[in-house]
């Protein structure tokens, strides 16, 4: 069993826009991203900025989070992994008007059985994970995909981030394993571009909103994939009643 490192960040002035651009616009956005800020030092290709991820969301058997009831609709529960690595993540992300909180834990990817082995595994350092998963009844519900860019900055509040997802796509899962087949297409023709900073939009960003015509947009990867997998969102069902 590894040694694994948790970190946990809340903040009250952390900022997030997301857009979904058409992929032509996606790709000059990653050539004006690549011009002004600098490659994601995890990165890698040709110009150090890419990185395949793959995550496995978990659900209620309800659809809880995905149908944002009650507190289900302010956190997510998922395992992350990027590449072919033989470490993943596990993370727990939760926002409420006040705050965005981040908890994050490396594990070994040998190590996954563990979040849902009996016993309580009191020297994991992923059992707070494990914990949380029992307490709300969260099972492995979809397996999403995509390829990021990511480009940083710095101001004085702090590194800001640019990133542009693509080429997302999304299958069905109730194993805790990373299949490494594709699913169904979400968004076709479409990227999702977040911009992450503190406090205030970075004066770059500005420029990058104002330039590129941008109205930002709530979106979710893992309620967009279900609805590309074939559910339906409570408000959606009743629109059609």
């Amino acid at each position: 069993m590894g040694p694994g490192l948790t970190t946990q960040d809340i903040r009250s002035d952390a900022r997030e826009l997301k857009f979904t651009v058409e992929s032509d616009r996606a790709a000059t956005m990653r050539d004006w991203a690549r011009a002004h800020l600098t490659a994601d030092p995890h990165g890698s290709g040709d110009h150090g900025d890419e990185y395949r991820t793959s995550s496995l969301y978990f659900d209620t058997d309800g659809l809880d989070v995905f149908h944002r009831r009650r507190s289900f609709g302010r956190s997510k529960y998922r395992i992350r992994r990027y590449g072919s690595s033989d470490v993943v993540f596990l993370e727990r992300k939760m926002r409420t008007k006040e705050l965005l909180s981040k908890r994050r834990t490396i594990v070994g990817l040998d190590e996954l059985p563990l979040v849902v082995a009996p016993g309580s595994h009191r020297d994991w350092t992923g059992r707070w994970f494990r914990r949380r998963l029992d307490a709300r009844r969260l099972h492995v519900k979809a397996q999403v995909w995509y390829h990021r860019t990511a480009r940083v900055g710095v101001t004085p509040y702090g590194t800001f981030r640019l990133t542009i997802d693509a080429q997302i796509e999304a299958a069905p899962a109730t194993e805790l394993t990373f299949a490494a087949s594709r699913g169904v297409e979400v968004l076709t023709s479409e990227a999702i571009v977040e911009l992450k900073f503190r406090h205030e939009m970075p004066a770059l960003f500005k420029r990058f909103v104002e330039e590129f015509s941008l109205t930002p947009r709530t979106i979710s990867k893992y309620r967009i994939a279900m609805t590309a997998l074939g559910e339906a969102e409570e408000s959606a069902v009743s629109s059609r009643a």
